[in-house]
């Protein structure tokens, strides 16, 4: 119950963090796609996985900063915040790499932009591929609070 209600407000919090002129989940990221889901699982496992963990699971203690200052990969999975962001947020970190509006000016960060890498296809399967690791009734309950939250704007 306490993990519920921490989620809750976690994604009542966090659901100011799209750009108000996007929707929280993109028929592009669909979970339920099989054919999405299976190419995003092989393009994740050749391009993220080594950094991001072939369970989604990041890289060890990824919020404690790195000798370089850096933050190491973050998990993709339930217990990491990739959840808590809309698609469209998800989709331009990826694409573009941690420069703003999602990141500060100048912030450094061991993530690549696979805008000259990756289709804009492959990227959005990628997405649907972990989404379809979110299965926890908790991380689904939120995320359909954020998306109606943001649907509602």
């Amino acid at each position: 119950m306490r993990l519920r209600a921490s989620l809750v407000a976690a994604a009542l919090a966090l659901a100011g963090c799209e750009q108000a002129s996007s929707g929280f989940d993109d028929a592009r990221a669909d979970p339920r796609d099989a054919a999405r889901v299976a190419l995003g699982e092989r393009v994740y496992l050749q391009h993220c996985a080594s950094c991001h963990g072939a369970r989604l699971e990041g890289q060890p203690d990824w919020r404690r900063r790195l000798a370089n200052g850096r933050l190491p990969a973050p998990p993709h999975d339930e217990s990491g915040h990739t959840w808590h962001h809309p698609d469209a947020m998800n989709f331009a970190m990826t694409k573009h790499g941690l420069v703003p509006p999602h990141a500060p000016p100048n912030y450094e960060s061991d993530m690549p932009a696979f805008a000259d890498k990756l289709s804009d296809d492959e990227i959005w399967s990628v997405l649907a591929f972990i989404k379809s690791r979110w299965t926890s009734r908790e991380v689904r309950e939120a995320r359909a609070q954020m998306s109606a939250s943001a649907a509602a704007r």
